[in-house]
């Protein structure tokens, strides 16, 4: 094999290794550094932020109108390069355009909208930073969904990791130097985000020239704005959740509830990283096969779910030693909460198929939220009235099983994935069996010796499925050391 030359197998793996790379940084600066927040800020100070956040995020939502993901589809449809560069920037003027506006009401109507959804109108400023961190974060995005649809693997990966160690370094700066509090938090990604915005449109701009297109927006506009009521109500159900805990129980619990979330968000955004090496496939073969993809789709995806899952497994098994060693005991509430959402965000890989997409249903998508939302919403009421912050994550994890099998079968109605049912079960028996397990020895006050025990036997048993499904193969082995440590091979 010529040095550098790889094969379709090799390509994946490498380009799984470079995409999980941001997200290891990423997630590991901001909970590596929890020790050093925790012991500054309270819990009240983390429920205040994150209840901006729900704000902050439906806005930026509505603002977006789904083009993020009519964005992408469409990309595979573009041929030349000035289509590709007028639905670029005629996507990205559009939103920018949007997030003004939101931003000029929000500015407006901040001490109103604080007191309503943090409960005093003193946190108006946090409230709007909140909109705009959150909002040029979105920006940005549209230029690594550029790289990720050119698997341009290593642009992406450094601009996500630089702005993750500058964001880190100003809120650090901020908050333990400056002492200016959780505010010091918000400022911190700002400004990293708007840098790194700047340099990628000069980096655009010089080899991308400004090109507008009307209809390609427009079109982009017909398949994302059936999206908008799904974005609408989606950021509901995923954000009500910390909002009904600041009204039903106590900030404080926001707080808790929101480290823990942050915690076992790390196997949502690990789920993604490998989606980005996933999803062109699964849009090529969607494209080129038609309906005789399924099969093909559904052998592709399974040891993309393994992966996933293993990290879900991970964090939901050692959740008790990762909340410990990382906050004090005044947070240690979220230890069940980071294995009860683990299981939640592991079960999330479903719903990251593209079929109602590629189908042009996307209206569908917005009724599917709404069912989804509403069973959040009536789940989550009494579970967090009786059990508090923990209850919230019961009901959620309740609720979110139950919208996302049902939408789930709806997507396969439009576009049949073959998966591979008999090792997806037991992938998620493994994953689910272990995850209550702990939680039910750590309620029963089983010896923590005995809990070590049971964790090491359920990796074994992973590990040992993996290499009956053919997953963890010498094979992929020798790929992935090659990846890591790479050998020079002589013609």
């Amino acid at each position: 094999m010529v040095e550098g030359y790889l094969t379709s197998k090799e390509k994946q793996i490498k380009n799984s290794f470079i995409y999980l790379l941001p997200v290891i940084v990423g997630n590991a600066i901001p909970i590596l550094t929890l020790p050093i927040f925790t012991r500054i800020l309270t819990k009240e100070d983390y429920g205040i932020w994150a209840l901006a956040q729900v704000y902050a995020i439906f806005v930026n939502g509505v603002a977006n109108f789904g083009l993020t993901i009519g964005y992408e589809r469409n990309f595979f449809e573009q041929k030349e390069t000035k289509n590709v560069a007028g639905l670029l920037y005629s996507t990205l003027l559009f939103v920018i355009a949007a997030f003004i506006v939101c931003g000029f009401f929000t500015y407006l109507f901040k001490y109103p909208l604080s007191r309503w959804i943090i409960g005093s109108s003193d946190h108006a400023n946090i409230l709007f930073w909140s909109y705009c961190a959150t909002g040029v974060v979105g920006l940005k995005t549209y230029y690594l969904t550029y790289f990720k649809n050119t698997e341009n693997a290593k642009s992406l990966v450094w601009y996500t990791i630089d702005e993750s160690l500058i964001g880190v370094l100003l809120s650090l700066f901020m908050v333990a130097y400056l002492r200016i509090g959780v505010i010091g938090l918000i400022w911190g990604q700002l400004l990293a985000s708007v840098i790194i915005f700047s340099i990628l449109s000069f980096r655009f701009v010089r080899f991308l020239p400004v090109s507008f297109d009307r209809k390609a927006l427009k079109d982009s506009l017909k398949l994302s704005l059936p999206l908008t009521p799904r974005i609408f109500f989606g950021v509901i159900g995923n954000q009500f959740d910390k909002y009904m805990i600041g009204l039903l129980n106590t900030v404080g619990g926001v707080g808790v509830y929101n480290i823990g979330q942050k915690v076992a968000n790390v196997v949502f955004t690990c789920m993604t990283a490998i989606q980005n090496v996933f999803s062109p496939q699964v849009y090529k073969r969607m494209f080129e096969l038609g309906e005789e993809g399924g099969e093909s789709v559904g052998r592709y995806l399974t040891p993309f779910l393994y992966i996933s899952i293993s990290i879900g497994l991970m964090i939901s098994l050692f959740s008790e030693e990762i909340i410990s060693i990382l906050t004090p005991k005044s947070y240690h509430g979220a230890i069940e909460i980071v294995a009860i959402l683990s299981m939640l965000y592991g079960s999330y890989f479903f719903g990251k198929q593209p079929q109602l997409i590629y189908a042009k249903k996307t209206h569908i998508t917005s009724m599917l939220t709404i069912v989804s939302i509403g069973l959040n919403i009536l789940i989550n009421i009494p579970f967090i009235m009786k059990w508090g912050a923990v209850g919230a994550a019961w009901g959620t994890l309740t609720a979110g099983l139950i919208s996302g099998t049902v939408s789930t079968v709806v997507q396969q109605r439009y576009y049949e994935i073959k998966w591979e049912y008999g090792k997806i079960g037991f992938i998620f028996l493994i994953f689910f069996g272990s995850a209550v397990t702990m939680i039910l020895l750590r309620n029963f006050g089983i010896s923590y010796e005995l809990r070590v025990m049971v964790k090491l036997i359920s990796l074994t048993g992973y590990l040992y499925l993996g290499m009956k499904l053919n997953i963890l193969t010498r094979q992929n082995y020798s790929l992935v050391r090659n990846m890591i440590f790479p050998v020079k091979v002589k013609l």
